[in-house]
C-alpha cells in the first residue's frame, strides 16, 4: 500500500470514530466519500498534488459536527501527506446549489467554501469512490450552461484581476495554476469537456503561451531538473506569464460571454 492509500484509509477510519458521544460507529460513518481533482483524474503526483475529497455526512452539520471533523483531521496531523488532504463536508440537505458554502478542512484549518460546478462535473465524470454511493446517486448533475457560465465567470472575476497583482506572479503556485486553469477553461468552453493539468500543459503551446514558462511548469510538476533558476528568471517568468494571460483571458471572456 502506498502512502496515499494508507492516509485515505486512516482518514476514513478517523472520520467514522471521531466522536465518543454518538450511539455507535454506524451513526457517524459518512454516506459517501469521493475524490476529485488529480487524485481522481489520473494526474496525481504523490507529495506534490493535493488530495481533494468530498464527504457526505448523514446528519445536519452542528457545532458538534465541526468539533468531530476537527478531531478527525487532528488525528492525522503527523501522518505523511496529511497537510495535502483537503475535504469538504456536505449533507443530504445541502447537496444542491453550487453557491452554497460548506464546512471544509484545508491548509490546516476549518472554513467554508463552495463545491463549484467544475468540481461537481468532475465528480460525475470521473470521481473516485472511496466509500459509499456514487456521485450520480446523490449529487445533482451540472448542466452544460451552468458549467460554461462558471468557467467564464472564474476567468473574468478571479483570474483576470489577479493578473494585475504583480506581486503574486513570482510564486510558482500562481504561475502553475494561472496557466493550467486558463488552458482547462479554454478546452471546456471549446469542447465541453474537462481535462487534467497534464493535458492542459499540452494545450498551452497551441494557445500561444510562452514556451519557456510552460516547460518550467512541466519540469517542476513532474520532478525534472529545471532549465532556469534565480531571481532574474522569476522576474522574467512573471512578466511573460502576465503579458500572456491578460490578453488571453480577455479574448476568452469576450468570445464566450
Amino acid at each position: 500500500m502506498n502512502r496515499t492509500d494508507a492516509l485515505l484509509d486512516r482518514f476514513l477510519a478517523a472520520l467514522s470514530s471521531s466522536s465518543p458521544h454518538r450511539s455507535g460507529p454506524a451513526s457517524r460513518r459518512p454516506l459517501a466519500v469521493w475524490a476529485h481533482g488529480s487524485l481522481a483524474g489520473g494526474d496525481y503526483q504523490e507529495g506534490r498534488s493535493d488530495l481533494d475529497l468530498i464527504a457526505v455526512l448523514p446528519e445536519p452539520i452542528t457545532a458538534r459536527t465541526v468539533w468531530e471533523v476537527a478531531v478527525a483531521h487532528a488525528r492525522l496531523r503527523t501522518e505523511p501527506l496529511a497537510g495535502l488532504l483537503h475535504c469538504t463536508y456536505l449533507t443530504p440537505a445541502t447537496l444542491s446549489g453550487s453557491d452554497r458554502r460548506h464546512l471544509t478542512w484545508a491548509h490546516g484549518r476549518l472554513f467554508r467554501r463552495t463545491v463549484t460546478p467544475v468540481t461537481r462535473r468532475e465528480l460525475h465524470t470521473f470521481g473516485r469512490i472511496l466509500h459509499g454511493g456514487a456521485p450520480a446517486e446523490l449529487l445533482p448533475p451540472v448542466t452544460d450552461l451552468e458549467l460554461e457560465a462558471f468557467v467564464v465567470r472564474d476567468q473574468r472575476d478571479f483570474w483576470r484581476p489577479a493578473v494585475d497583482e504583480a506581486r503574486l506572479w513570482t510564486r510558482d503556485v500562481w504561475v502553475d495554476l494561472g496557466l493550467t486553469t486558463f488552458a482547462r477553461a479554454a478546452v471546456t468552453l471549446r469542447e465541453g469537456r474537462l481535462i487534467s493539468k497534464r493535458e492542459a500543459l499540452g494545450e498551452l503551446p497551441g494557445l500561444g503561451a510562452p514556451a519557456d514558462v510552460v516547460e518550467d511548469v512541466r519540469r517542476r510538476r513532474y520532478g525534472m531538473r529545471p532549465l532556469f533558476a534565480g531571481e532574474e528568471w522569476l522576474a522574467r517568468r512573471s512578466g511573460l506569464t502576465r503579458d500572456y494571460l491578460g490578453p488571453a483571458i480577455d479574448g476568452l471572456v469576450e468570445k464566450y460571454s
